[in-house]
């Protein structure tokens, strides 16, 4: 078994949901009422897609860094 890393942006929308999203896997989102259950549902949704690759014989891609900007406008 393999331990992946991925960035998870969390954001919370209009309604007060949390939705959960990794930048690195497009399609790789979910939702929660809470930011805790945003992140756990993540996990699952991280564990589907990776799955979901492997069966297709896709490769699972690699943050080669992470990083901040701010900007002032």
């Amino acid at each position: 078994m393999t331990d992946y890393k991925f960035t998870v942006v969390v954001e919370q929308d209009e309604d007060g949901l949390y939705v959960a999203s990794v930048p690195l896997l497009p399609g790789c989102y979910t939702q929660g009422d809470t930011y805790e259950e945003a992140l756990e549902n993540i996990k699952d949704a991280l564990r589907l897609h990776i799955e979901a690759r492997r069966a297709l014989g896709e490769p699972i891609p690699i943050e080669v860094a992470i990083d901040e900007v701010r900007v002032v406008a």
